[in-house]
């Protein structure tokens, strides 16, 4: 299984950013992003089912927005009104159906103010 991931970079706040993440090797119930900053835990940010159920972090709720295609297995994430403190490592993640779940490589992302 693969997870690669794409976008993040540096915006300023009040930006947008577009985080993708193409997965191989399986098919996937729930695929999601995770995000850690430093000196912190990782914490969920959205996650979506192969239904389209969608699941987000209460700081996240209004501004970002998770979509998938099942069909070509990608998860995306639509970053708008970044703030600061969205600054983190933004993780993609990826759920079978038998609740085995995989990480791809963090990207960076860094809201300035």
């Amino acid at each position: 299984v693969q997870l690669q991931a794409s976008g993040g970079g540096l915006v300023q706040a009040g930006g947008s950013v577009r985080l993708s993440c193409a997965a191989s090797g399986s098919i996937f119930n729930v695929m999601g992003w995770y995000r850690q900053a430093p000196g912190d835990q990782r914490e969920l940010v959205a996650a979506i089912t192969a239904g389209g159920s969608t699941n987000y972090a209460g700081s996240v709720k209004g501004r970002f927005t998770i979509s998938r295609d099942n069909a070509k297995n990608t998860v995306d994430l639509q970053m708008n009104s970044l703030k600061p403190e969205d600054t983190a490592v933004y993780y993609c993640n990826a759920g079978t159906y038998s609740n085995i779940f995989y990480w791809g490589k963090g990207t960076q992302v860094t809201v300035s103010s």
